[in-house]
């Protein structure tokens, strides 16, 4: 980074130790944090030994130090900060919370006087990009409330980590071990990581109390120009069927035998069985390009389509942001500013060398069709707080060559989520038909038969979509994988559309008229049954910590941490990591999918009886809530950290004067009958 920056200054640089130098300006750099919070023990030698008699531990003032490993850097870069040549610091660390905070912890850390402290943000790391940065640089204590903000989300993780962690591990952990056989274990929590935990152990436990149940559909085939089409029967209020309880649903019975008399019931004694067309409707429908990537989102295609987690991901986005290809990576926003809109063309002229998208570039200058992308819903400042949403540059092409295989392809998917939001909608012509037969059995009563017909008429920017990377012999599968991903879950009951590709069958369908008469070819009973909720995955889990919401019943406090959720966009990937790490979570490494271990519901368990608002997206995402609040204004840092001082005290001290041990053993129990090989228990585990 600091090497883009000095070529982008066009400076005859001298290579030094550390740094680089010229007359006008020295340029130098971090690798990654070079300052960390001091560990308990450097505030006190008794703080060393864990014990409940030095709980809670809240110092009135934080200690902080350089990491040992790259103290060497932190020299080099003080000395330089503290020159006296030197009058204005240009700070340029990632244009985000944490970035500003690794740089303060420095400038903190360095004694740094009487410096001019100018703050360059950036989108992305082009030549351009980083020359307006810099002409723009704003004075840094313009970022104060963002600064406070950061240094509150470390004394938070801070605090949670060591005094929950301390006194839980001091009071369950010995239970946890000896019931596992383990030589240790220690109980680690955290704001966040807690949290993901519960909700995963939640899920699973949901699929394992699940209850299967079968029922039956009917569907009778019609002949529709010498074609036969599947209609559905669904109860409507002159069936036979109305309010009965042999009913699963609208559209099906809970029993085989209910559904065979159905039929028996419409085909009656008659020889050819014809339908009378109550209604066939055609209507247009719009589908619209998705909105750009934020980092989520591009975790969980990524999932999806490539099976890596959102760590190699976020990786890969960084670089294609470092190799200039891509704008900022650690954004949650999804749409872009309307200064960057107004310049749009730029980004879209460079992609006119990018082989497998130049041909829709080209389109999109050729027709101006980003003239009027600024009245669009896919540029919005108000859906804007750090960085708009990952888009390409048009810039770095040249470094594609040195990807690997699987970069290039999130490059791809990244620039076709771009290119698509430039093309008009998708346009489909649906169909929906009802048909109706006499029930022979029941004086008076109708059954309805229906089936919806939907046609491509316009691919839009579906035209942009077909990845390289789906091969032809794939393709099908692939798409089908990726459609059953993306429907919702307990899809066996929903309403199916039958897509059709033959424009003679639409152009017959379309006709139709009420009364008409259709031939009931045949009828057909569908077997079903009711499915658990789907695993979460990689990428499904780091969507879900960005819309924590969906947890939150009270719908006043679900309004109000909207756009917070849990973690941020630049520690989600990290967070599922370390629970990966400290095996209370297992990633399938081939599929992605996610699943608790035996510890973890053991770690969970403990948790439950001894802290349970931990395991709460509500407080947890609340939390997130009160830091933006913080790096905005509206919130004060002596309030926030007074209501944190407050909140490790009280759950503290709770775990200290509580002891729940006893609870633990039937917990425990009944966790270890759903592991494949669960280590014998013992009878006193306290």
């Amino acid at each position: 980074m600091a090497q883009a920056f000095a070529s982008a200054l066009k400076i005859n640089f001298q290579r030094k130790d550390g740094y680089l130098e010229s007359d006008e300006a020295i340029v130098t750099w971090c690798v990654g944090h070079l300052v960390t919070m001091s560990y308990p023990e450097a505030y006190d030698s008794k703080y060393g030994r864990w014990a409940f008699d030095t709980l809670p531990f809240i110092p009135d003032t934080y200690k902080y130090e350089v990491i040992g490993n790259v103290s060497k850097q932190f020299r080099i870069v003080k000395g330089l900060l503290n020159r006296d040549d030197v009058d204005t610091i240009y700070i340029c660390t990632d244009s985000g919370r944490e970035g500003e905070y690794i740089y303060r912890l420095v400038d903190m850390q360095a004694g740094v006087k009487g410096k001019v402290r100018k703050r360059v943000w950036i989108d992305s790391q082009t030549e351009e990009e980083i020359l307006r940065g810099i002409r723009e640089a704003k004075d840094d204590s313009e970022y104060d409330n963002l600064g406070a903000s950061a240094f509150l989300r470390a004394k938070e993780d801070y605090l949670m980590g060591i005094n929950f962690s301390r006194a839980l591990t001091l009071r369950y952990a010995y239970s946890i071990k000896n019931y596992l056989g383990l030589d240790k274990c220690v109980i680690s929590v955290g704001r966040v990581m807690t949290c993901v935990l519960g909700i995963v152990v939640d899920r699973e436990r949901e699929i394992r109390d699940f209850v299967k149940t079968p029922f039956y559909r009917v569907v009778a085939g019609a002949s529709i120009n010498g074609k036969t089409c599947d209609c559905e029967w669904r109860v409507t209020p002159d069936s036979h069927y109305d309010s009965s309880p042999l009913l699963y649903s609208e559209k099906g019975f809970k029993a085989k035998e209910s559904a065979i008399s159905l039929i028996d019931e419409v085909k009656g004694s008659l020889g050819d069985i014809k339908a009378v067309v109550e209604k066939c409707d055609s209507k247009k429908e719009v589908k619209n390009a998705p909105l750009l990537y934020n980092l989520a989102e591009l975790q969980n295609d990524c999932s999806r389509f490539f099976k890596i987690n959102p760590d190699e991901t976020l990786a890969i986005a960084q670089e294609l942001y470092e190799k200039k290809l891509t704008t900022y990576p650690r954004t949650d926003a999804r749409v872009m500013s309307s200064a960057i809109a107004k310049v749009i063309d730029k980004n879209i002229s460079g992609i006119l060398n990018y082989e497998p998208c130049a041909i829709f570039a080209k389109s999109i200058i050729q027709h101006e069709a980003y003239k009027n992308i600024g009245k669009t819903r896919y540029v919005n400042d108000k859906a804007i707080t750090d960085h708009y949403a990952i888009i390409p540059t048009g810039q770095g092409l040249s470094a594609l060559s040195s990807l690997s295989p699987t970069a290039q392809k999130v490059y791809e998917i990244i620039v076709r989520r771009f290119l698509a939001v430039f093309y008009p909608p998708a346009t489909y012509q649906k169909i929906a038909l009802e048909l109706s037969l006499p029930n022979q059995k029941a004086e008076g009563r109708l059954e309805h038969f229906f089936s919806n017909f939907k046609i491509l008429t316009g691919k839009g920017y579906l035209h942009v979509m077909d990845y390289s990377f789906f091969k032809k012999n794939e393709d099908a599968a692939a798409r089908k994988q990726n459609k059953q991903d993306e429907d919702a879950e307990g899809g066996s009951d929903k309403e199916e559309e039958q897509t059709v590709t033959d424009e003679e069958l639409f152009e017959y369908l379309k006709k139709l008229k009420k009364k008409d008469e259709l031939t009931i070819e045949n009828f057909e009973i569908k077997e079903g049954e009711t499915k658990p909720p789907k695993r979460y995955n990689s990428g499904t889990i780091i969507l879900t910590m960005e819309n924590a919401g969906q947890f939150i019943e009270d719908e006043e406090l679900r309004s109000q941490i909207k756009g917070s959720g849990i973690g941020t966009s630049a520690t989600r990937a990290g967070i599922l990591t370390k629970l990966v790490n400290n095996k209370y979570l297992s990633l399938n490494k081939k599929t992605q999918i996610i699943t608790p271990t035996q510890m973890g519901e053991m770690i969970y368990e403990t948790v439950a009886l001894s802290m349970k608002p931990m395991l709460n997206p509500a407080l947890t995402a609340s939390w997130e809530k009160g830091l933006t609040g913080v790096a905005d204004g509206s919130i004060s840092e002596d309030e926030y950290l007074s209501k944190l001082n407050d909140f490790v005290t009280k759950r503290t001290n709770m775990v200290k004067d509580n002891d729940y041990r006893n609870l633990l053993k039937p917990r425990f129990d009944y966790v270890a009958k759903n592991y494949k090989a669960p280590k014998k228990s013992v009878k006193n585990i306290s």
